[in-house]
């Protein structure tokens, strides 16, 4: 039997990864620093996924086990005796696991089992070169990395929600999940052959599936969530945002937005049919209240998500650079610079308190310049940060006046029309 060597068992890393190649009749290692879920995983050898959608189930994940990811001998032992495994930890993480798939790596190559390939979970873009990077650090000078490591990026589209604390501390293995399951991956990454499981995609040309994920599903998720918090504050869920008249409709045109850019981009993979099935799959997704996913949330985070190569700020300058009007992106930054939503016990992010108490207050060109770092000497920030004053002044005059921001009608709304 075939092994995937998970590490990170976390949300994806159980409800995405390790069932969708369980499920392929692997057997599923997870690494992990919990050692409450390791040892759930070795008592147990299975967890259950409830799947939050329109036809609700419950999937049983078996033949898994555990291993602690402060064991490097154990984790190397692991990676040495598979060809395949995967990350699921967060990129702040990534450093802390390098030393073990050096080990592993070094391990492999001594029992001249062959290359390892990495399937990496964890929506970052470039992620084949820091892995790269990362990993030598800890492997001696002239270990063959390239040919022993395949670094294989990936586009994780799959929605986890949050799960309540009580149901967590009754079964620590539960997890909740949308009924989505494809991992969109890079075909090219991979050493060995591509593992036969029934969910992976492979895509040869991955650098444009992952701008597409951060552009328009992630930006999506922006765009409900800051447009929502302007315009209806008394809404709560992601659904509830796609299913109002004026948010919805926002939200799907900067979408829309995104994907003409990405047409222009990547002419030999998209175009305005696929993208435009794919724009109405995601707001379907989002539309669907089984999943409880809070406008909260998908918006939480603003000074990141506001970074000068994520989502929204990231989009506006891939746009600008296709020639692309984005209008309502452009009004969804302004709109994210005044989010101060709440969790359910009515407290804000800690991050986002500080952002609204400490950097807003210095106002909008100010957080273009330190917050999205957009260059005044750059002719595509300079195109970028002036869309966004205009909108902020829009949306400031609209708020003032107590009317809507995505009124398309309204009076100064012409130079947000779409194109």
């Amino acid at each position: 039997m075939e092994k995937l060597v998970q590490i990170g068992a976390g949300n994806i890393g159980r409800s995405f990864v390790g069932q969708i190649f369980s499920r392929a009749g692997f057997e599923v290692v997870f690494v992990d620093v919990s050692q409450d879920i390791v040892a759930a995983l070795n008592e147990r050898g299975s967890y259950e996924v409830e799947i939050k959608d329109r036809e609700p189930k419950t999937i049983v994940v078996e033949n898994v086990r555990g291993v602690s990811g402060r064991d490097t001998e154990a984790v190397a032992r692991e990676l040495a005796t598979c060809r395949v495994a995967a990350t699921a930890v967060g990129p702040a993480a990534l450093p802390y696991i390098y030393p073990n798939l050096a080990a592993g790596l070094e391990r492999r190559r001594e029992a001249g089992n062959g290359p390892l390939d990495v399937i990496i979970c964890e929506n970052m873009r470039n992620a084949a070169v820091a892995m790269y990077e990362g990993v030598a650090e800890h492997l001696p000078a002239g270990f063959p990395l390239r040919e022993m490591l395949g670094a294989v990026e990936t586009s994780i589209g799959k929605m986890v929600p949050i799960m309540d604390e009580a149901i967590r501390e009754r079964d620590p293995l539960l997890v909740y999940a949308e009924a989505y399951n494809t991992l969109i991956c890079d075909a090219k990454g991979f050493l060995n052959a591509i593992p036969e499981v029934p969910e992976l995609a492979p895509k040869q040309n991955m650098k444009a599936y992952v701008d597409r994920k951060l552009f328009v599903h992630n930006l999506g998720h922006a765009l409900c969530a800051y447009f929502a918090h302007l315009e209806a504050p008394e809404l709560v869920y992601t659904w509830e945002a796609v299913q109002h008249p004026t948010i919805g409709p926002a939200s799907r045109a900067g979408m829309v937005e995104s994907a003409r850019a990405l047409i222009r981009a990547y002419p030999e993979e998209f175009n305005e049919a696929n993208q435009a099935e794919h724009v109405d799959d995601l707001l379907s997704r989002f539309e669907n209240q089984a999943l409880g996913d809070t406008i909260y949330r998908v918006g939480r985070d603003v000074r990141r998500k506001l970074g000068r190569e994520d989502r929204v700020i990231g989009a506006l300058r891939f746009d600008a650079r296709r020639d692309t009007n984005a209008p309502y992106t452009a009004l969804c930054a302004a709109a994210g610079m005044r989010f101060r939503a709440v969790d359910e016990n009515g407290e804000m992010y800690e991050n986002d308190r500080d952002f609204a108490n400490h950097v807003y207050p210095e106002g909008a060109e100010f957080v273009l310049r330190e917050v999205a770092e957009l260059q005044p000497g750059d002719p595509i920030d300079r195109e970028v940060f002036e869309a966004v004053m205009a909108a902020d002044a829009f949306i400031g005059e609209r708020l003032a006046a107590g009317e809507s921001i995505l009124e398309v009608g309204g009076a100064g709304f012409a130079q947000f029309g779409e194109e």
